[in-house]
């Protein structure tokens, strides 16, 4: 078993899903790893302000 970079199998798996069933798939995954990340994001962010610093 070859060792891949984390981004190399991304990418590879992003082309994998192009090539069998269209740019479709590709989108909703864009789209859900973008929403995603932005809840995180805004969970981080918002987390710092629940903090009292007295």
């Amino acid at each position: 078993m070859e060792h891949h970079p984390a981004a190399a199998r991304l990418t590879e798996a992003a082309a994998n899903a192009v090539h069998q069933h269209g740019s479709g798939n590709l989108l909703r995954i864009v789209l859900v790893v973008m929403v995603l990340g932005c809840a995180l994001t805004a969970w981080f962010l918002m987390s710092g302000y629940k903090r009292k610093d007295d």
